[in-house]
């Protein structure tokens, strides 16, 4: 089967023949006709299967009947990593070179100034990161109501890189109604969420396992100390007929380490990851494309998206903690049907790392000695950590209980007087709280007076009615103690104070108001 027969027009046909493909991969062969359809596609492919050509040639044919409005992309490719939107570009510029479709590229590391004006005119392409597409979008920059078509391409590896909720929040701003070309290398749970809230009734592709690895690369492991690794590395470079070869180190701080040591002892070797600026970046690679150099050491950044044409080694200079992080770096080598070889040092403390691997690729890997250096077994028990954590031990928590124990026996000798005199008063404070003294003194204060009407506690007698008594406090005046006992004299006065109000005022102002009119007439009589 030809390109021709997937239903390409003769100009991208003439583009990938000029490229120097004649036959589609398996991938290419299956997706090519389902995107021209306008079909969403979910496609899990490794690296170095041509899945990148299988989105990008059926684009361009779709793209190439009408021209872009301003400020408005007809097409959106979001990339986890600038090495791989670089690729894409690259993609569409070889195979896009007969049609006249306009692109930008919006990465990080780069100034917007070139690619805002091409957007300014419109593109046809756009190619983006997910963080520089939301700057530029919450900018007003652009406008995405017009995008027809959406791919996602590595997305298992912007879930690692946290890339997720970015995505989710630029998809929410296209239209509804669009194709979807989703790809990963994996599919996660988390993976297969994602595509079916992307996906409308998409058509699955799958061209190899997950857990198989390229049949075009040899594969072999040395186990050495940690300190013989440079030294396994250089013979490994002197002894193999490497052409170009990428190194690959967990960490950062390590690549800086490694590729220093290497130009140490002459070796033509340059240095990739990902605190370098785009400038840097850019240029490395063009240097390492280009056969400069032979030798880059890089970090897992450049372990996807990097597209390096007929690369015959990789290096793992550190076993990778995730399995699938070991196909995706020896997938940089025998692509296009040729052989490549790989070489991974590990430790004994990385056994279970190894085993790991093995389980997913499905089969062991050749183990190669290194002339001078002991042969090693791998430590299925080790934690795989070196260099790790501290044990708890001097200065932890754990020595810290010990010397409290003593502590608590300090109260028991007599010298502490002191001590036991000022933590004395602090259980006296508590039992006396202002909300609870208030109604215990009125309860007091209650008891007093029945106890004073039933007691004698000053030996004055009983009193019969001390409701109607005064209290003098403790003291007792001597009038009062010398009075018998009960007093009637409270019986005999409340008559005599009744009548008073009641006989004595009304004749007063009645009798005297009455006669004085009465006596004026007669003395008015008497006058006349």
């Amino acid at each position: 089967m030809t390109f021709a027969d997937l239903g390409l027009g003769p100009e991208t046909v003439r583009a990938v023949e000029e490229a120097g493909y004649s036959t589609p991969t398996p991938i290419q062969t299956q997706a090519i006709p389902v995107v021209l359809m306008g079909r969403d596609v979910l496609g899990v492919a490794q690296t170095g299967t041509g899945k990148t050509a299988g989105f990008t040639l059926p684009m361009i044919e779709i793209l190439a009947g009408s021209r872009a409005k301003a400020r408005m992309p007809r097409s959106l490719i979001l990339a986890p990593t600038r090495e791989l939107a670089s690729q894409v570009s690259e993609s569409f510029e070889r195979y896009g070179k007969y049609h006249r479709l306009t692109m930008a590229k919006l990465i990080g590391g780069e100034s917007f100034g070139d690619q805002e004006k091409l957007l300014d005119r419109g593109v046809d392409v756009l190619i983006a990161t997910p963080g520089r597409m939301l700057d530029l979008f919450e900018r007003g920059r652009i406008l995405l109501n017009d995008v027809k078509v959406l791919v996602i391409d590595e997305a298992d590896r912007m879930l690692d890189m946290g890339f997720i909720p970015d995505v989710e929040r630029i998809v929410s701003f296209l239209p509804k109604i669009r194709q979807t070309l989703f790809f990963s290398a994996t599919m996660a749970p988390e993976i297969r969420r994602l595509a079916d809230a992307f996906l409308i009734n998409p058509k699955e592709i799958s061209v190899a396992p997950q857990a198989s690895t390229a049949t075009t690369v040899e594969q072999f492991l040395v186990v050495c100390e940690d300190i013989d690794k440079r030294e396994a590395l250089r013979h490994l470079i002197r002894v193999e007929d490497v052409k170009n070869a990428l190194i690959f180190c967990n960490r950062k701080r390590d690549v800086d380490i490694l590729c220093r040591s290497l130009a140490k002892h002459d070796f033509d070797v340059v240095q990739l990851h990902g605190d370098m600026a785009q400038s840097s970046r850019t240029e490395t690679l063009e240097r390492f494309k280009n056969g400069s150099v032979r030798l880059m050491v890089c970090s897992d950044v450049a372990a996807r998206g990097l597209d390096i044409s007929n690369l015959s080694h990789v290096f793992n200079f550190d076993v990778p903690h995730h399995a699938e992080d070991y196909a995706h770096r020896i997938g940089r080598t025998g692509r296009a049907g040729k052989l490549g070889r790989s070489f991974t040092l590990a430790t004994p403390e990385d056994g279970k790392f190894v085993a790991s691997i093995v389980a997913l690729i499905g089969k062991e890997i050749l183990r190669m000695p290194i002339e001078g250096l002991p042969e090693l077994p791998l430590d299925m028990n080790a934690s795989g950590h070196r260099g790790g954590r501290r044990p708890p031990g001097r200065g932890g928590r754990s020595s810290k209980p010990s010397p409290r124990e003593p502590r608590a026996e300090a109260p028991k000798p007599a010298p502490s007087s002191a001590s036991a005199s000022a933590s004395a008063p602090a259980p006296v404070v508590p039992p006396k709280p202002k909300p609870v003294r208030e109604p215990d003194r009125e309860r007091d204060r209650q008891g007093r007076r029945k106890d004073y009407g039933k007691v004698d506690r000053l030996g004055i007698g009983e009193l019969n009615n001390p409701d109607n008594t005064v209290g003098f406090g403790v003291h007792v005046p001597e009038f009062i103690r010398q009075l018998p006992f009960p007093v009637a004299k409270p019986d005999v006065d409340p008559p005599a104070e009744a009548e008073k109000p009641i006989k004595a005022k009304p004749k007063r102002s009645r009798g005297t108001r009455a006669k004085k009119p009465i006596g004026l007439e007669e003395g008015g009589s008497k006058s006349e």
